[in-house]
């Protein structure tokens, strides 16, 4: 079975490529804006 989490890098070891760690880091951004929004408008439609 493959592995999908990876333990951060060691000591000495290299680090993701920059266009990957900053994939992630937009993917996450995007993710909890969309999760705001879609909050926002729910708690909106319940109370209107």
């Amino acid at each position: 079975m493959k592995v999908t989490i990876e333990p951060p890098p060691g000591e000495g070891e290299p680090l993701a490529p920059l266009h990957r760690r900053l994939g992630w880091f937009i993917g996450l951004a995007l993710a909890s804006a969309a999760a705001t929004a879609v909050v926002a408008y729910a708690l909106r439609a319940l109370l209107v």
